[in-house]
């Protein structure tokens, strides 16, 4: 395992299938290279004009990309296999919703503060994808937060205070002043971005290569 940790900066949205699909690969591929990481999370929302109530997610796929339901149903079977190779459940249901985010990003600000990132951000996919739980309630996310060790009544508070909102904007704002139009983008040493879910043995190429020197590329 190499000794200093390297610095990964992945911007996201929690509603974001190829998210945890790339965070999955890419955790995979530094494990078996013996490659030690160190993941920060930004915020990123796939649709920041969602309604609090969001929307049926095949209803919301179909109107957004254009694809026919049997195109969404393929693609959802195609995320379920590739969930079941990285350890990862998506149990798609017809009435799955796609929620508004932006909460869910102010507590995940929050959460790394206290150094429970990563931890919620995880919590926050199996919610959403395994569990079809409604991130729109503010009563499940803090819940979701107590989960993973974080104080409810803070987390409820937060909520409604909206006291991380300026911060989660502005960061938003900076990653998409970088030129991030979609998500997963990772950038690894602060300086290569490589967009999209590569799969495991392209992630232990890069990874090789940061470890070489050489760097990695878009």
């Amino acid at each position: 395992m190499t000794t200093t940790p390297l610095r990964i900066d992945i911007i996201s949205d929690v509603v974001c299938p190829w998210c945890i699909v790339g965070c999955r690969q890419l955790k995979r591929a530094a494990e078996a290279s013996g490659t030690a990481v160190d993941i920060h999370w930004h915020p990123f929302e796939l649709n920041p004009s969602m309604p609090a109530e969001g929307q049926n997610m095949v209803e919301h796929i179909m109107e957004k990309y254009g694809s026919s339901q049997a195109e969404s149903h393929a693609n959802r079977d195609r995320l379920t296999a590739i969930g079941e190779d990285l350890d990862f459940t998506f149990l798609f249901a017809d009435d799955m919703r796609m929620h508004n985010t932006f909460d869910t990003h102010q507590l995940l600000h929050w959460a790394t503060l206290k150094g429970k990132g990563d931890d919620l951000k995880q919590a926050l996919f199996i919610a959403h994808f395994t569990h079809c739980r409604n991130l729109s309630d503010p009563d499940v996310l803090a819940a979701i937060a107590s989960e993973v060790g974080l104080e409810r009544a803070e987390a409820e508070a937060i909520l409604v205070d909206q006291r991380f909102a300026d911060q989660v904007r502005a960061e938003e704002k900076f990653w998409t002043q970088q030129g991030i139009t979609g998500v997963p983008a990772m950038v690894f040493d602060r300086q290569h971005l490589v967009t999209g879910a590569q799969g495991v043995d392209n992630y232990a190429n890069i990874l090789s290569q940061l470890r070489q020197g050489v760097g990695a590329s878009e």
